[in-house]
């Protein structure tokens, strides 16, 4: 099958294959497992980031210090991380390595062989991770916003874990999470670089297609009891840390692009957004101070973060709902809509200018079981929206009464 510019196909073991040529000296290559930290039991949280983690520590062909030069002997990069829904293994390579590299990938996804001794070391890498987290207020608050929103779900656990559960994972709570977990047809193999399609399909039916089949059932719970809360922690920071949001559209839904320009227009990546401009420029109130849209297999969650002075923190959160309603209430006019629309367009073709951003990303509808859309067709998904899209999407996520504060009350 041949969706644009992009080759899909699937190998017998149910491994989805996604390919683009580049014409380039540089080819990226990734593999996606569709299993992250909200696929742990309770007992287990942390567990697929140990993982990551850990399949760099031997397998049954290399030691660790063979999977770490693999590609940095010829200035490659390779690189792994997890998320709430994926677990992620990287690789940046100049393009006669392209074996090289689907070799190695391969071999740390089906046999690593987790050291007893190496798990012993890595957990205290991890154990730093997490305290380096817990160190860093504007971090965390991300951690315990999510926990808040989410609560007794385990969208809402931290991926990293906890010191104690950490420091109890055994082999066999690896070996059995990987089990049953890591299903072949859950995972996504995927490339940009100058290789023909019929090559890069034989090379992937060598290293992935030859593994077994592996099928597991999903047991992801869906998360449905959300109830807004106001949650104040007092902290001895320099600064208040505040977050506000609640839930948004899943990855699936149909309005969800309309929530990517709204939320772009509110507190995106640009320096003129309305956060921006109304609080952090003309006030002086907050040097960090964006908003986010997350959006999850089956729910998505909007946020606002801020880092602010405490003398001015009640003040900073006024002029934020001040603009939720903004949105909320009034309409944005042709040019308003025009700009933000070019807008995002701009940095979307932008983000795709990396390779490796790309293919993130287009795994990730994969895994979704989403149409490849390519830059054409999410421009007209963008031109289509409308003002009044926008305002019905706004007091859809922006209600008062749907929306979670949490407050790191800092002191002088």
């Amino acid at each position: 099958m041949e969706t644009e510019q992009y080759n899909i196909a699937t190998l017998p073991n149910g491994i989805r294959l996604l390919h683009r040529r580049k014409p380039g000296e540089i080819a990226h290559l990734v593999l996606v497992v569709g299993t992250g930290s909200r696929d742990e039991l309770e007992s287990q949280n942390g567990m697929a980031h140990f993982i990551e983690h850990t399949v760099f520590k031997g397998t049954q062909s290399r030691k660790p210090y063979h999977i770490l030069s693999c590609l940095d002997n010829v200035g490659g990069d390779l690189n792994a991380f997890t998320t709430k829904e994926e677990t992620c293994f990287q690789a940046s390579f100049l393009n006669a390595y392209y074996k090289r590299a689907m070799d190695l990938l391969s071999d740390l996804a089906f046999q690593a062989t987790f050291p007893e001794h190496e798990l012993e070391k890595e957990k205290e890498v991890v154990l730093d991770e997490i305290n380096s987290y817990l160190d860093m207020p504007s971090e965390e608050i991300y951690d315990v916003f999510e926990d808040t929103v989410f609560k007794g779900h385990p969208l809402g656990r931290n991926i990293l874990g906890t010191n104690d559960l950490v420091k109890g994972f055994t082999r066999e709570d690896v070996l059995a999470f990987r089990e049953g977990n890591y299903a072949t047809d859950n995972m996504v193999l995927a490339t940009i670089g100058d290789i023909g399609f019929a090559e890069f399909e034989k090379l992937a039916q060598q290293f992935f297609g030859s593994r077994d089949a592996h099928l597991v059932p999903s047991h992801r719970e869906p998360f449905k009891a959300y109830e807004p809360r106001k949650v104040t922690m007092e902290r001895r920071n320099h600064l208040s840390h505040c977050m506000i949001g609640g839930l948004a559209p899943s990855f699936s839904h149909p309005r969800k692009r309309t929530m990517v320009l709204l939320n772009n227009i509110l507190g995106g990546p640009a320096m003129n957004s309305r956060l921006s401009l109304n609080i952090r420029e003309k006030y002086g109130f907050a040097y960090t101070i964006e908003s986010q849209y997350n959006a999850y297999s089956d729910v998505g969650l909007f946020s606002v973060y801020m880092g602010v002075d405490p003398e001015s923190l009640e003040r900073a959160i006024s002029l934020v709902y001040k603009e939720l309603d903004k949105l909320c209430n009034q309409k944005l006019g042709t040019m308003q809509l025009h700009h933000a629309k070019q807008q995002l367009i701009g940095q979307l073709a932008l983000g795709r200018e990396s390779g490796m951003s790309e293919l993130l990303a287009l795994t990730r509808s994969m895994l979704m079981n989403e149409p490849i859309e390519s830059i054409p067709e999410i421009i007209h998904t963008i031109d289509v929206i409308t003002a009044d899209d926008l305002m019905a999407e706004a007091n859809e996520v922006f209600d008062r009464n749907r929306l979670t504060t949490l407050v790191f009350r800092g002191s002088k």
